[in-house]
């Protein structure tokens, strides 16, 4: 890794500093136990603090998995095994005839209650699982009752509860997933879920690997990412970092469930949506991998059209019904994509690409710039203190 040095990378020391008044006062007000950051620009890094933390503490990145899951599938993609518009059906033909819920409200209760399914006009394809379009999400429709059906299917959308979406295997996972409704028609909304998990499951079918073993051998591994996988062993236990979550006074407290021991054991599903653990310093040779497009240090996992096809824009028209994904953002695939200031109302020019974990940590990365920032916090739900830290970061730029 390179030494720091702001001005090289274009950063004003004085501006940087603000990064660290601002998590400083998160921290004396308990609003923030502790965290990590980084900022690669120019080739130079260019920002690295610790606050409250070793720097090689291991974090559950959660959703920062996506995009790790993105670059397994496309390194297929590029040998040929599917194109983006293949119905996922040829790989797992248990999605080859989908139904949607319809719900209306109960007029007793009001709850939203299932009255009928119809099928679907098309079929989910590999794009709507990396864009977010398949026609699910975390929370799923509802039974006759009002209540939701996924619990009732042993499938766990609720992190506080498990580090994976279920106590079960990939195959099983895909085959329940499969067998409930949609909550709407593929291709016809932008609606965060499982679609990345189901794309993992793709991995493991055309490698014939485990997702875990496909990660270690031709991303892990290459990258020299040594302490980013779906389990933390026993001799890294100390560095795993305690989760907290928020009070309604808006400050931490240690969570007590289980997913405060997660990731301490191989799981059943290696999640291809949330099952990693990472440090800064892995992630940034990962984004550092994507900002040069598809290379790191001698090793190309893609070529630089495929960068860009994974970070270019994919939703055109398609309405959002998910505020996860901000206004006047895109999305490509595994990624959300900035359409400029002048729609987002922030500071990142157009083109940048980024996405986060349900416990606060994220990446970006912004060809324009070349600059890619990582933040690693561990508060689930997610405070949005990473977003004040790439707006920290942008207006650090003087050069």
């Amino acid at each position: 890794m390179l030494t720091v040095n702001p001005e090289a990378a274009g950063l004003s020391s004085d501006r940087l500093n603000r990064i660290r008044a601002t998590m400083t006062g998160h921290i004396d007000a308990r609003r923030m136990a502790g965290g990590i950051a980084a900022i690669m620009r120019r080739g130079h890094l260019g920002y690295f603090e610790t606050w409250n933390m070793n720097e090689d503490a291991i974090f559950r990145i959660y959703s920062m998995t996506k995009a790790v899951t993105g670059v397994a599938a496309m390194m297929l993609f590029e040998e040929g095994a599917f194109a983006l518009a293949d119905p996922i059906s040829n790989f797992i033909p248990e999605f080859r005839e989908m139904r949607i819920a319809v719900e209306s409200p109960d007029p007793a209760t009001g709850k939203m209650v299932l009255t009928g399914t119809v099928p679907t006009t098309r079929s989910i394809t590999v794009l709507d699982l990396m864009r977010h379009t398949a026609g699910f999400n975390y929370a799923g429709p509802h039974d006759e009752k009002g209540d939701l059906v996924y619990p009732q299917h042993g499938i766990q959308s609720d992190l506080k509860k498990s580090s994976t979406p279920g106590a079960f295997t990939s195959a099983e996972f895909v085959k329940r997933l499969a067998g409930i409704p949609l909550v709407r028609e593929p291709g016809t909304a932008w609606d965060y879920g499982f679609g990345t998990d189901v794309l993992g499951r793709i991995v493991e079918i055309i490698s014939g690997q485990t997702l875990a073993k496909f990660f270690g051998e031709r991303i892990f591994q290459p990258l020299r990412m040594v302490d980013t996988g779906f389990h933390v062993h026993e001799s890294k236990w100390e560095r795993l970092v305690p989760i907290y979550t928020l009070t309604a006074a808006g400050t931490i407290q240690r969570m007590t469930e289980p997913c405060q021991d997660g990731f301490r054991k191989p799981p059943e599903m290696f999640a291809g949506g949330a099952g990693l653990t990472s440090t800064v310093f892995d992630y940034l040779r990962f984004a550092r991998m994507l900002l040069n497009r598809g290379e790191l240090d001698g090793e190309r996992l893609l070529s630089p059209l495929t960068v860009e096809l994974m970070s270019s824009d994919m939703l055109g028209d398609i309405p959002v019904v998910h505020p996860l994904l901000a206004a006047g953002h895109g999305f490509g695939l595994t990624f959300a994509v900035s359409r400029g200031p002048g729609r987002t109302g922030m500071l990142p020019p157009a083109g940048q690409y980024r996405w986060g974990g349900a416990a606060g940590t994220a990446f970006w990365i912004d060809p324009s710039q070349n600059m890619a920032g990582i933040f690693m916090i561990q508060t689930l739900p997610d405070p949005a203190r990473r977003s004040e830290f790439m707006q920290l970061a942008y207006q650090s730029i003087i050069d």
